[in-house]
């Protein structure tokens, strides 16, 4: 149990991962569906499933639950940083993404039970420093893991979206983004903490250890 209030205007970082260390993500199809999770979810009004929204002809316009600031989706676990715009808005949102996730999962892969490790963690972020790091420290979170190729393949990232003209864009960006020149400039301060945090990696999985116990 979450030992802290998620409060309406404030930042959180949200994550979770995989019960006993297992992936949640075994291929591509399973890494589209999740960012589409993201994407849909992200709503007030209720839109049923998936696969009932995608079949709408003219979509309502979305009233969001939550900003998006940064996120990546690893093979076993992912990270998020939100910002509450509705009362509840990040425990609805978590509950309809992993829990939409959880049953298409489980029904791709005839399993039952849960995916996820218990309910999602949240920390708040109290400052603007600590802000501005974490999305770097999510951004590159694949990176700072060090993935194999194969595996790789499998991350979603909202890096691309903070360095160029991505297509898909799910992220609430200016908090961010207006603190350096361009999008060059950012991207340049992440590759200049980058080695850190990898010099780092042993003291991030130490902490990560314990705000998962």
């Amino acid at each position: 149990m979450r030992n802290i209030k998620l409060v309406t205007g404030e930042y959180y970082h949200v994550y979770n991962r995989g019960v006993d260390h297992r992936q949640i993500v075994s291929d591509n199809e399973d890494s589209r569906r999740f960012m589409l999770g993201l994407d849909f979810f992200n709503t007030t009004r209720p839109i049923g499933s998936i696969y009932e929204y995608s079949l709408l002809k003219e979509r309502p316009t979305k009233s969001p639950l939550v900003n998006i600031i940064a996120y990546c989706l690893n093979p076993n676990h992912f990270h998020l940083i939100l910002e509450q715009l509705e009362d509840n808005g990040i425990s609805i949102f978590l509950k309809s993404l992993t829990g939409g996730y959880t049953k298409y999962f489980n029904n791709k892969n005839k399993r039952t039970g849960s995916l996820l490790q218990g309910t999602f963690k949240a920390k708040h972020v109290n400052d603007n420093d600590y802000l501005v790091h974490l999305s770097a420290y999510v951004n590159l979170n694949d990176k700072l893991h060090q993935l194999g190729n194969l595996v790789s393949k499998l991350v979603r990232s909202s890096f691309g979206e903070y360095t160029v003209d991505a297509k898909l864009a799910l992220c609430k960006k200016e908090i961010i983004l207006d603190q350096f020149k361009d999008k060059a400039d950012y991207k340049k301060y992440c590759d200049s903490v980058l080695p850190d945090m990898i010099a780092k990696r042993a003291d991030y999985k130490e902490l990560e250890h314990l705000m998962f116990d």
